[in-house]
This record gives C-alpha cells, sequence and structure tokens, in this order.
C-alpha cells in the first residue's frame, strides 16, 4: 500500500491556511494586520487613530462580555448586542453609535476581503436611522461678536483671527487648515493650496482682498520660523490640530455666544450658509468645501437657498384672498 504524501499542496494548503488565518487569529493580530495595510495605503495618522479608537472599543465590550476574542468567532449577534449596550447602557447618539459601526465595518470588510475570516458579521449591515438634526450655524451678528474677541494687539490674537477668518472665507476643514505651508498661500494669484485634504484630491480655494490683506499682516508677524506651517504657537512651532480646534470655542466663550456651538466645523457651515444664500452654484460651492459627492451640497442648498422664499412670494395661494 502507497504511502500518502507528506506535502501539502493545492486546495490542501488552502485548507491550512484558512485554518490559519480565521480560526486562530485573535481580534489584536486581525488589528495589527488591518493597520498596517492602512498605512502602505498612505491614510491620514486622524484617520488610522480613528480605527484603532473604535474597533477598540468593540473589543472591550466583547472582552467584558467575555465573548471570544478570536476574530473569526465574532458573529452578526455581538454586533446587534454591542448596538444594544451602546443605547442602553451609555446612552450613545445616533450619530455616533454609526461612526462606530462604519470603523467596524471597514475592519470586517477587510478581513474577509482578504479571507482572514470565513462569514463577514458585518456584510449589508445597516446603520441606524438617523433624523437629520438642524444644520448649526453663526448669524451675522454672532459672526461680529466672534471676529471681534481675539486681542488684535496680541500675535496669538491676530493668528487667531486670521485663522478663523480663514475658515470662513473657504469653508476648509479644520484638518486642512493644519496642514496649511506657507509657500500653499498664493497671495498673487488669490488662492491657497490644500494638501491635507479628506479624500486626497489636493486643490486650490479662491480668497478675496480683505483675506489676502490679513494674510500678508500675519505672514509679517509670523516672520520665519523652523516650520514651514503656516499656523504657529508663541514658541515658533506648528500648531496642532487639536490646538487649532479649541480656538474658535474659546473666543466663543470669550464673545458669550449662546445657543449655537462655537465650533471650526460650525464655521464651515456658516461659510456654506452665506455662499448660498449670496447666489453660489452647487458646483462651486462643491468644488470649493471639497465633497466627493453632492449630497452635502445639496443639504445646503435646499435649506439655505432664498430662491425658494422668492418663488413663494410669487405664486403663494394667499395672494388672491
Amino acid at each position: 500500500m502507497a504511502r500518502r504524501r507528506n506535502e501539502l499542496i493545492g486546495d490542501e494548503l488552502d485548507v491550512v491556511q484558512k485554518s490559519l488565518k480565521s480560526e486562530v487569529m485573535s481580534f489584536d493580530g486581525a488589528m495589527e494586520i488591518f493597520l498596517k495595510d492602512a498605512k502602505r495605503k498612505g491614510l491620514r495618522e486622524f484617520t488610522l487613530r480613528y480605527y484603532v479608537r473604535e474597533c477598540n472599543d468593540f473589543r472591550k465590550y466583547l472582552a467584558r462580555e467575555e465573548h471570544s476574542l478570536i476574530i473569526n468567532e465574532v458573529v452578526r449577534r455581538h454586533i446587534d448586542e454591542f448596538i444594544e449596550d451602546m443605547q442602553e447602557r451609555r446612552c450613545l447618539r445616533t450619530v455616533t453609535i454609526n461612526t462606530k459601526l462604519r470603523a467596524i465595518r471597514t475592519l470586517f470588510n477587510f478581513l474577509y476581503e482578504r479571507k482572514y475570516i470565513d462569514e463577514n458579521p458585518m456584510h449589508k449591515y445597516p446603520l441606524l436611522k438617523e433624523r437629520k438634526a438642524n444644520i448649526e450655524t453663526l448669524s451675522l451678528k454672532q459672526l461680529r461678536q466672534l471676529l471681534n474677541a481675539p486681542n488684535m494687539r496680541t500675535f496669538t490674537g491676530q493668528r487667531d483671527y486670521t485663522f478663523m477668518l480663514l475658515i470662513l472665507e473657504t469653508g476648509i476643514r479644520l484638518n486642512e487648515a493644519a496642514g496649511i505651508l506657507v509657500d500653499d498661500v498664493k497671495l498673487a494669484e488669490g488662492q491657497i493650496f490644500i494638501r491635507n485634504t479628506k479624500n486626497h484630491f489636493h486643490r486650490y480655494v479662491p480668497i478675496q482682498e480683505k483675506m489676502k490683506e490679513q494674510l500678508r499682516r500675519y505672514l509679517k508677524l509670523r516672520g520665519t520660523c523652523e516650520t514651514d506651517h503656516l499656523f504657529v504657537t508663541i514658541d515658533e512651532t506648528a500648531m496642532t490640530r487639536s490646538q487649532l480646534q479649541k480656538v474658535t470655542a474659546k473666543y466663543g466663550k470669550i464673545a458669550n455666544i449662546k445657543g449655537v456651538r462655537c465650533s471650526t466645523h460650525t464655521l464651515r457651515h456658516t461659510f456654506a450658509k452665506l455662499s448660498v444664500m449670496n447666489g453660489a452654484g452647487v458646483f462651486e460651492l462643491q468644488k470649493i468645501l471639497g465633497h466627493s459627492s453632492m449630497e452635502m451640497v445639496r443639504v445646503y442648498v435646499n435649506l439655505f437657498s432664498s430662491e425658494v422664499s422668492e418663488k413663494h412670494r410669487q405664486f403663494s395661494p394667499l395672494n388672491n384672498l
């Protein structure tokens, strides 16, 4: 009777590989492979931290509930129970829960596509339905209060005023503002080059005379530093994203602005609102804001366009009563 060969080949190796990949791999091991791939793809550090934070939140839940941390033993029921825990025990908002689900879905989609798991518990898993909240924006009066709050006789006051004015002028994201270098400011062309974008598509945003004047003033005060970043601390180091994030909130508090959250994102929404009210088209707005789709731009137009109100004045049935 012939002996069987000892060396595994072809389909036999696939059986072993599946076993090694899916049955033994831990949650931590899966995260390590996932993050290595994300780094190879050039994802931003901010995005990597997001995946680590949200996926590890799910891991903590599994460990607390004494579920298996073998990645192939995570099933759809665990996702359902995790959502119930976030809703009932932690009382998290729908938008927060969906943020976590997106990260977990990305992890499991990657593992399934790479054949590290045999079943994908997040396959076609729906996000929670959320009511669209009204988009918060600042009124013109609140904007004046905010922009009058910095002490313009200090370097930090000039810097923070320049930062807030730039967000209001261009609607760029916080992370995009943090990534601007001095050489990205093209005053002669009336443009700023945005390199640190969400979708990796670099773009130019236009700036007008008032913004150019303030940038000239700030650049002169900034002088030369070891860092190339536009916004710097008094120690002449680049301002981080988290430092810039606190700027608008700080002056909102000084100006005693109530009823609206003072943040960079609120300034971005305010830019969109005022642009739409002043007649900006959807294509121009999409390009300046750096949206990859029209969805959010349409939200702005639907909320803030004065065209519907103008038309309604003409066709209101009450006109004939």
